[in-house]
């Protein structure tokens, strides 16, 4: 009988740490997996594209440019051109234009 709850404790101690780590974000489905590929290949990612011997690298750089778009599509704001005339000099004749009566 002792021999019957010693098992029943390991196995459950077993079992516990397995369950805990299962998923619970449910299954992706096809129109899932389809929209990820369109995404990819909207990047320039080809799948089957003959070139094993790249794949990781080039998987991990089409996801980069699917999350750099993605980011920049949610960032919050409009765009910006990327240029500044923060601490420009102000010219003399823009002085005295800005500040004599």
């Amino acid at each position: 009988m002792k021999s019957i709850i010693r098992a029943a404790v390991i196995a459950s101690a077993l079992v516990i740490p397995a369950a805990s780590f299962a998923q619970s974000t449910g299954h992706t489905t096809r129109a899932q997996v389809r929209a990820e590929l369109a995404q990819l290949e909207s990047v320039g990612y080809h799948v089957g594209d003959g070139d094993p011997t790249h794949y990781p690298d080039a998987i991990q750089t089409a996801e980069a440019k699917v999350g750099a778009l993605d980011a920049s599509a949610s960032n919050y704001g409009g765009a910006s051109s990327g240029t500044s005339q923060s601490g420009s000099r102000v010219s003399a004749a823009d002085w005295n234009a800005m500040y004599s009566r």
